[in-house]
């Protein structure tokens, strides 16, 4: 996979949705929740790659490469989210450039989990004035007391 402008990293995926400036951070957690309910439209694991390009820079540093986010994301903490069957979202919560969200799931088979996005407006960079992804954590009983890399 190639850029949009043509740099070889392979971010942001070419042809799929990407942080703009007129997203607010609900926004921004929409997307990546509407490709991740339907990860193989319209093509393999292109919700994935979606959340991947809303993904911030210090979260593609402990998360990446695409390949690494992937296994990541399929793995039993996140699979969830992968072509859920429901969605429930709670309000986003803002405080100045970072602003969080509940959104709990309900996969295959019943399982339901919780999971808090936790996003922050670009101050620099490709994607300057974007909400983008810091992390997402599983809530509930056994909450963590820090933010995972998604």
């Amino acid at each position: 996979m190639t850029e949009s402008n043509g740099a070889s990293d392979g971010y942001p995926v070419s042809d799929l949705p990407t942080p703009d400036p007129s997203y607010g951070p609900g926004d921004a957690i929409g997307i990546q929740l509407d490709a991740l309910g339907s990860n193989d439209e319209p093509r393999h694991d292109a919700g994935i790659m979606t959340a991947y390009n809303f993904a911030s820079p210090a979260n593609r540093r402990a998360t990446g490469p695409l390949e690494r986010f992937t296994t990541m994301v399929r793995s039993h903490r996140y699979r969830p989210l992968i072509d859920f069957d429901d969605e429930a979202t709670g309000p986003v919560e803002r405080d100045g450039n970072y602003a969080t969200q509940r959104v709990t799931v309900t996969g295959h088979g019943g399982r339901t989990v919780t999971y808090e996005f936790a996003v922050s407006l670009q101050a620099s960079g490709r994607f300057h004035g974007c909400w983008q992804t810091d992390g997402v954590r599983v809530v509930g009983p056994a909450e963590s007391s820090r933010n995972d890399p998604f």
